[in-house]
């Protein structure tokens, strides 16, 4: 099989923006085998020495970021200002990183018996495989990259084949900010499932990080038993988010708008059922509905945009199912509810009320601008019940006016992460990741590069 191309579109027009070079799974064993002999060398670079390239990595970054941005726009279809926000937040994971690589600290110990000492040493695992989404194609792949640099990792990394420039750009800008030759390769590919399996299959890697849906994770985990390789997934969630009796109103729409509709509301930690106590799902409705109504849809490089389109047409095809399954089982369309009849990927703003919770919608991703509202008695057991049954367990919301109460609420809710009174909950000083079906181990915070470390323990006496 030959190089062909990857051409990518912008989402906003369907018109193509550019192409980009591809990997063969041929290709693959001899690239790994670079990151290899790069990596081995990385890993006797003294940690402070590590720490200076991922400052400069850091730099570089924000030195770059209206291009970046634009990258991600033109390619993602999100508004500029979300793009932004989102380069300075891949940005900080080599800010944080660099300042992790200098504290990967061990352990010295007496052993319990008195018969010798233990030593427990902090070893870089080896060469990395990180597997990125195009929701996020700066932040995923930061997020992975940096810790594993810090830890003294070499990282390969296949980005989403809708959005591959942002990696190759980034790839261009840390090669400038002094990255060592060989350390990080992107691989773009027309055959995800051949260079995967051949990347896996090479002796070298030993961490795979993946961040996608669930039915994906789960076929990797297959994959990567053969080998026994570590594994790191960062999967699918279904949010709730609960609005308890004594909330202000005002502010947990304000939140909502936050956890809905951000990075045009395709973000795995992205509200997605809306548990409303009874005595303010009116008001809550009406001021939520007011609010969408008034979203400017469009190309998200204009700066008026607030929402852009979604990824591609199959992701309009695939959330006007939902809406219209979720209409044939009760729900009432209050406003929204279709697709845009314009060029691109659009689809309304919408909001669902009447929502039984046997509906179907609550069930999926929806990975859309859709929040399907449902009226629950303002009882913390009947909301968590409700709140808790699902599969799933990345992230979830609470607003309440009681704070010990919402803080119970938030402590019984079966999720990674909660934002309590907050809209967003990730920051790359904090652990990220999920319970249940949404994920194997977390991404940020000191947890995020022991993920790419090895405790080697060394027994003596002296």
């Amino acid at each position: 099989m030959a190089n062909q191309p990857l051409v990518v579109e912008n989402p906003a027009t369907g018109a193509p923006i550019g192409e980009v070079a591809t990997y063969i799974p041929d290709e693959i064993p001899g690239l790994v085998a670079k990151a290899d002999a790069a990596q081995k060398k990385w890993a006797r670079t003294p940690p402070r020495e590590r720490a200076e390239v991922l400052r400069a990595c850091w730099a570089a970054m924000i030195a770059k970021q209206d291009d970046i941005a634009a990258i991600i726009t033109a390619e993602n279809g999100k508004p500029l200002r979300d793009a932004l926000g989102e380069v300075t937040y891949a940005a900080e994971f080599f800010r944080w990183n660099s300042e992790e690589a200098v504290r990967l600290d061990g352990d010295v110990g007496d052993l319990p018996n008195g018969n010798g000492r233990k030593i427990v040493l902090r070893q870089p695992i080896g060469t990395v495989l990180a597997i990125t989404p195009w929701n996020f194609p700066a932040a995923m792949l930061t997020r992975k990259l940096a810790p594993a640099l810090a830890a003294g990792c070499a990282v390969v990394a296949k980005p989403a084949s809708p959005t591959p420039m942002t990696a190759v750009a980034l790839a261009d800008i840390f090669r400038g900010a002094g990255l060592p030759e060989g350390l990080f390769h992107v691989i773009p590919t027309l055959d995800t499932a051949g260079v995967v399996n051949a990347a896996l299959a090479q002796p070298p890697v030993r961490k795979l990080s993946f961040t996608g849906s669930t039915e994906v994770g789960a076929k990797l985990l297959e994959q990567a038993a053969a080998r026994v390789v570590s594994c790191a997934m960062e999967l699918g969630g279904n949010a709730p988010f609960i609005v308890l009796g004594d909330a202000d109103v005002d502010d947990a729409v304000e939140v909502a708008m936050i956890a809905k509709l951000r990075h045009n509301s395709e973000t795995c930690t992205a509200a997605n059922r809306f548990y409303v106590a009874e005595s303010l799902v009116d008001a809550f409705t009406d001021a939520l509905v007011a609010r969408f109504e008034k979203l400017v849809v469009g190309d998200g490089s204009d700066h008026a945009t607030d929402h852009g389109p979604l990824i591609n047409r199959g992701a309009v095809e695939t959330v006007s199912g939902f809406v219209r399954d979720a209409i044939e089982h009760g729900a009432t369309e209050v406003t929204g509810g279709a697709a845009l009849d314009r060029p691109g990927s659009f689809f309304a703003p919408t909001v669902l009320t009447n929502v039984r919770p046997d509906n179907p919608i609550l069930r999926e991703e929806i990975f859309g601008p859709v929040a399907p509202i449902v009226a629950v008695p303002d009882d913390d057991d009947a909301i968590l019940a409700l709140a808790n049954d699902c599969e799933v367990g990345l992230a979830g919301y609470v607003c309440g006016g009681e704070f010990a109460r919402a803080l119970s609420v938030s402590e019984r809710l079966e999720v990674g992460m909660v934002g309590l009174n907050r809209g967003i909950v990730s920051d790359p000083a904090t652990p990220f990741g999920g319970v249940k079906q949404s994920g194997i181990g977390r991404e940020g915070g000191h947890d995020g590069v022991l993920a790419f470390t090895e405790p080697k323990l060394i027994v003596t006496a002296w």
